[in-house]
């Protein structure tokens, strides 16, 4: 199964290039699913369809053509209520008034999460042969994405030592502040949910999902996109691809337009050489708007040509961990774009913290690293390599 997830920065019509992507996919054959993350549903407008709509399960747009559109609010219900029960009960001991409790409730981006719950089930299903995922606006994306590895540090670290201490101190504790403390259902809840997210996490860094990214040539969105790209691969996730949309047509471009075609002409210069060796493909800028699937099939082709944009791709892993002779070990992670003075690199105990500007990632070391320090750190080329040496101890 091919999954495909499409981001960019917000207008630049992410939306529309998954739902000529699907609509693509399922007209040469492969049955396909498209789903959104974003709380802003609006695949089912550009689809033609009734776009107020959201579902339990998808629903076929045409033959071989399943949409999505996530009911957040009962997916919500369903695999938040302990939480949200214990939460509301808290607020209200503080004298909050209960409608302000449960809105409060509501973890910031849990809606999108959510939504990738989803995603899960339908990749554990096996039903479709390609499942396209049109994906936030690039901050929450990135958010979103980093969110598995954060929650998986606290439930492995944290959240043993509070099961333990609220336990064994819940009636004093309680007693003595006047609110209610977390019982075992809350904490099996909250294990729970990380049980899901990290399954979730196995399906995006999977080598069968790619996450393209969705431009147009202009200065601001081209150097978003550049660090979007470096962002993601801090995380682990592959990009296969850039789609830089509404492309002036250069042949019948009056004065206006040939200024245009110019300045794209420039940009679209500048994407190739930022994002190689990644493909580059282009969606041209349409006499109308895309709205329903013969619009966006014509529309896929036209980006996509004779490729085919569902076969798997060979990109390396973003990670890897090789043996570097005498005992040591090289960590190697791309981080395209990157420049030296963005990078930070600090060691805590079992982990390797790696802050590339506004985005930290905090990667825990498998076993073999654990037992040795970090000798050296380079930057060359877009990718970090990290040299762990034998402690000293162990060389004697």
């Amino acid at each position: 199964m091919r999954v495909l997830l499409y981001t960019g920065k917000g207008g630049v019509g992410k939306t529309t290039a998954a739902a000529a992507t699907a609509t693509l996919a399922a007209r040469r054959g492969l049955k396909t699913l498209v789903v959104s993350t974003d709380t802003a549903h609006s695949l089912a407008d550009t689809l033609g369809l009734d776009g107020g709509w959201a579902s339990d399960a998808p629903i076929e747009a045409e033959p071989g053509l399943f949409v999505h559109q996530v009911d957040t609010q009962r997916a919500l219900e369903d695999s938040w209520r302990e939480l949200q029960e214990y939460l509301t009960g808290l607020f209200g001991k503080l004298g909050m008034d209960p409608l302000a409790a449960e809105e409060l409730t509501v973890v910031p981006g849990a809606e999108e999460v959510l939504a990738l719950f989803q995603l899960r089930d339908h990749v554990r299903s096996d039903a479709f042969d390609v499942i396209i995922v049109d994906c936030a606006p690039t901050a929450e994306t990135l958010r979103l994405l980093a969110l598995p590895e954060v929650l998986g540090w606290y439930v492995d670290r944290l959240l043993p030592v509070e099961r333990r201490v609220v336990g064994a101190l819940r009636p004093v504790l309680t007693r003595v502040s006047g609110v209610p403390m977390p019982t075992g259902p809350v904490f099996d809840a909250l294990e729970r949910f990380h049980a899901k997210l990290a399954e979730v996490r196995e399906i995006l860094v999977a080598p069968e999902t790619s996450v393209r990214l969705v431009l147009t040539p202009e200065a601001v969105v081209v150097a978003e996109a550049r660090r979007t790209l470096t962002s993601l691969s801090l995380y682990g996730y592959r990009v296969d691809a850039v789609l830089a949309n509404r492309v002036f047509p250069a042949e019948g471009a009056d004065d206006w337009r040939s200024r245009w075609v110019a300045a794209q002409a420039e940009r679209l210069a500048e994407i190739d050489a930022s994002f190689a060796p990644l493909p580059v493909y282009r969606a041209p800028y349409q006499p109308g708007e895309p709205v329903g699937p013969a619009a966006l099939a014509d529309l896929g082709g036209r980006i996509y040509g004779e490729d085919d944009p569902f076969a798997p791709r060979d990109t390396p892993d973003p990670l890897v961990i090789r043996p570097a002779g005498d005992g040591a070990y090289e960590l190697e992670l791309a981080l395209p774009g990157a420049g030296k003075g963005e990078v930070d690199l600090a060691r805590r105990g079992e982990d390797l913290v790696i802050t590339v500007g506004a985005y930290r990632r905090v990667l825990a070391l498998p076993a073999a690293l654990t037992r040795r320090r970090v000798a050296e750190a380079t930057l060359r080329e877009g990718r970090l390599r990290v040299r762990f040496q034998p402690a000293p101890e162990d060389e004697r």
